[in-house]
């Protein structure tokens, strides 16, 4: 008898901060966004991700401008809010 084997990778899921964005007026600058929701300085990353396969965002401002960053972690455009939380 023949099996096929399939090795299954779970992968983490990033945790729900709120279901809805964060609007902040930004200065130019370089700002990292907590992809995994473990951060305590949302919407940006201090590091609680150490351990787990998430990466904070790295994302660079040109000029000040409102952004509406993403808390779900589930937008499809990285760290700003694209409302994917309106479907949770």
């Amino acid at each position: 008898m023949i099996y096929n084997c399939i090795k299954v990778v779970k992968m983490e899921k990033p945790i729900i901060v709120q279901k809805h964005s964060m609007k902040m007026e930004m200065k130019p600058g370089t700002y990292f966004w907590c992809a995994c929701g473990k951060s305590q300085k949302q919407p940006f990353c201090d590091g609680s991700h150490k351990g787990s396969e998430f990466r904070p965002v790295k994302v660079v401002i040109d000029k000040p401008e409102r952004i509406k960053w993403c808390l779900c972690k589930q937008s499809r455009n990285g760290a700003f809010c694209d409302n994917t939380h309106r479907k949770l």
